[in-house]
């Protein structure tokens, strides 16, 4: 009762008021007629919060977003199911979904009546500009009495996660000279170069074809063996993000480092999507061990980028010490290192070049951003240095593409590849 008497509206405390005013002049003037309106007035709001305190009804609720993953600009459709489980059917119901404010504001429903173990459907849509990982919910549920004197709220716990992911750019279906070595391809011309006797054979299983027997080890061995198939190696790679405070200027998704963000999961997408195993590293080290595909590598990444913010470190030293990592490992250069970066120093540029190793493939996007107050005091000074640090990456091995926004990514991924094959017909 205290709880629903605190739930008082400002119409209900407005009767309460003038209700006992009414009481307390009737004494005084000794009018029994204002005293009966009086004890009217005070005892309506009163009875309203006994009603409503005593409401027995139990609600369940039930949410679902479709999609729980978007990118940037997209919509999202939010279902809800209210259900009245109880045998005693509901009041009037002021339903609201608790929605930031970045997704469109609140949700809210009005519902005159559930009948007993009834349902309503209810569902509305959202959708950011901004990039991030959003609650939506809880659901929260206003019982009033008909009169408008009393509002009781209740608070359901069930609340989802929605991930706004940055934009995605389809690039083209085109791999990177250089960038895949040993494909099955290589492997059946090697197999047929060095004749047959040099096939490694197996055991046979119920279900090979018997077109793949061979014959020699079959008596060699005394059983029946068969060819192995030819054995398709993936290739590894890494994708480098410098998401260095330093290195980026302007605000909102014009700024260089949305467009580094939005660049990176588009590269990242596009090579895991092409059967590409991938890690993700940034200026601060490893963020995500080498997956493929299979391994929910995707999902992962754009998770990851959907709340990538800028970091306070300065140096490039832990990400890179990470890159030489693994192309230090690498067999004969295998490997794909795609690295994403703002503004580079002439001394960053000259470390990120010194990365490379043997004839590992290393292609360097270097985004230059399109607005923000820098882009109009500093755009100059920043193509600058883009072109700068171009250069010294190109000496020293890179691939290099300058983009300006990820719209432009796609041009630049062909222009990349094009350059690939520029630097094995040259020999260099």
């Amino acid at each position: 009762m205290r709880r629903a008497l605190a739930g008082l509206t400002t119409r209900g405390r407005s009767f309460v008021a003038a209700g006992a005013t009414a009481i307390v002049c009737a004494f005084i003037l000794g009018e029994r007629d204002l005293l009966r309106a009086g004890v009217l007035v005070l005892v309506l709001p009163l009875l309203c919060t006994l009603a409503v305190s005593r409401t027995r009804y139990r609600l369940a609720c039930a949410r679902r977003l479709d999609p729980p993953r978007l990118p940037v600009g997209q919509e999202a459709r939010v279902d809800l199911r209210l259900e009245n489980v109880s045998r005693l059917p509901s009041g009037l119901l002021m339903v609201e979904d608790r929605v930031p404010y970045a997704l469109g504001g609140r949700a809210r429903f009005v519902l005159d009546r559930i009948e007993p173990h009834g349902k309503r459907e209810l569902g509305y849509r959202i959708r950011s500009d901004v990039r991030g990982r959003y609650r939506v919910g809880p659901l929260t549920v206003r019982l009033a009495d008909p009169f408008g004197m009393v509002e009781l709220v209740r608070s359901f716990s069930l609340s989802d996660r929605l991930t706004v992911t940055p934009t995605i750019v389809p690039l083209p279906h085109e791999r990177l000279a250089g960038a895949w070595k040993g494909g099955g391809d290589s492997i059946a011309r090697a197999v047929s170069a060095a004749g047959e006797d040099d096939v490694t054979p197996r055991e046979y299983r119920h279900g090979d074809d018997l077109r793949r027997v061979h014959w020699r080890s079959t008596a060699r061995h005394g059983e029946l063996m068969v060819r192995r198939e030819e054995q398709h190696f993936q290739s590894s790679g890494t994708l480098f993000l410098d998401t260095r405070r330093t290195a980026h200027w302007g605000d909102g998704m014009a700024g260089s480092f949305e467009q580094a963000v939005s660049a990176t999961a588009s590269i990242g997408v596009h090579l895991v999507r092409t059967g590409m195993n991938l890690r993700y590293v940034t200026d601060a080290g490893e963020a995500l061990q080498a997956a493929s595909a299979d391994g929910g590598f995707e999902g992962l990444l754009l998770d990851t980028l959907a709340v990538a913010r800028r970091s306070k470190g300065g140096s490039l030293s832990p990400g890179l010490a990470a890159l030489r990592g693994r192309i230090g490992k690498a067999r004969d250069g295998d490997g794909l290192v795609i690295a994403v970066f703002g503004v580079l120093s002439g001394e960053e540029a000259r470390s990120v070049a010194a990365v490379r190793r043997r004839a590992g493939t290393c292609v360097a996007v270097l985004v230059e951003g399109t607005g923000g107050n820098a882009a109009r005091q500093d755009g100059a000074e920043t193509g600058t240095a883009s072109a700068q640090a171009a250069g010294l990456l190109r000496a020293g091995g890179w691939r290099v593409v300058i983009i300006r926004s990820a719209a432009e990514l796609a041009g630049a991924w062909a222009q990349a590849g094009q350059a690939g094959e520029d630097f094995v017909r040259d020999g260099s």
